[in-house]
């Protein structure tokens, strides 16, 4: 099965990648290695602001990272024209967090979980950072990027 039929059968629609907000690109490929950017957490078009453990709940940030690694497939694609032939490497989550919250790994999961739904355990299943953050740009609540192998 292509990873599009998985992504169908998932329901999950990649959008267009969006330009990025200043002078670097979102996705480049060094040989068979692709480091995609930081991508900040949105919805509905619009950057999600706030602290998790303040603003925002767990369980809120962790949508909001799950989106965000949908939107680094479209970075990726939008790269490659296709996501068939990649092995996801590495995902770096940062979570901007109010003072003593804890619970980064929660949050990065979002992202961790959608990418082994897509590509399943043998390409999905990555090494990780959860990073706690006292501030990201644009105020948004999470950042995710990510290191991708061509295999």
């Amino acid at each position: 099965m292509s990873i599009d039929e998985r992504l169908t059968e998932l329901g999950i629609v990649i959008p267009e990648a969006t330009p990025p907000v200043a002078n670097y690109a979102s996705a480049r490929r060094s040989g068979n290695v692709v480091y995609i950017s930081g991508h900040i957490g949105k919805r509905d078009g619009s950057v999600v602001t706030g602290k998790v453990g303040d603003t925002i709940d767990t369980e809120t940030a962790y949508a909001v990272a799950r989106q965000t690694a949908i939107d680094i497939l479209g970075s990726a694609r939008a790269l490659l024209g296709s996501l068939d032939d990649v092995a996801v490497v590495r995902i770096t989550g940062y979570v901007s967090s109010a003072p003593g919250f804890n619970n980064q790994p929660a949050v990065v999961n979002g992202a961790s979980d959608l990418v082994t739904e897509v590509f399943g355990p043998e390409r999905g299943r990555h090494a990780r950072s959860a990073i706690g953050v006292a501030e990201l740009p644009l105020g948004a609540a999470v950042e995710i990027e990510a290191i991708l192998e061509i295999v």
